[in-house]
């Protein structure tokens, strides 16, 4: 789950609605410091995003990234795709409040954003937040374990 210089694996993903916001996010995330995999999609013709939010559940689940970003045109759609795998916990989050309680809370690993639904400010701010707070554990850790 890291880079050859150390640095923490993150993913992106997206289809294309969202592949313009995806753009503007990687940077955010280097900035952060994480080695930034992009899993597609890589351009903005019509793909079906059920294939990019399993991509990122599988990179999840074998070990090869730690956390994620999603983007589809309201973040549903591909967070439901990520989710049917156990290992992940992507989270649709519109604001740095639901971004920071998800990871408080709930311990998401997977941040999905709707790129109709949000502009690139509030999607910047609220990866900021979400990869920068911590799982509170806790009664939140007997929550999150009954999820799965």
């Amino acid at each position: 789950m890291t880079d050859i210089d150390g640095r923490e694996a993150v993913a992106v993903a997206s289809d294309h609605a969202g592949y313009e916001l995806k753009e503007v996010i990687k940077p955010t995330l280097v900035e952060l410091g994480y080695a930034v995999q992009d899993l597609g999609t890589h351009g903005p013709e019509s793909v079906d995003y059920p294939a990019y939010g399993k991509t990122m559940a599988d990179a999840i689940a074998r070990g090869e990234v730690s956390r994620g970003v999603l983007v589809c045109g309201t973040g549903i759609g591909i967070s439901i795709a990520a989710n049917r795998n156990p290992a992940v916990r992507a989270v649709v989050c519109h604001n740095v409040f639901t971004a920071r309680l998800a990871r408080q809370h709930n311990d998401g690993n997977v941040l999905a954003l709707g790129a109709r639904v949000i502009d690139a400010e509030t999607a910047r701010a609220c990866v900021r937040v979400f990869f920068r707070t911590a799982f509170e554990g806790g009664r939140h850790a007997r929550r999150v374990d009954m999820l799965g």
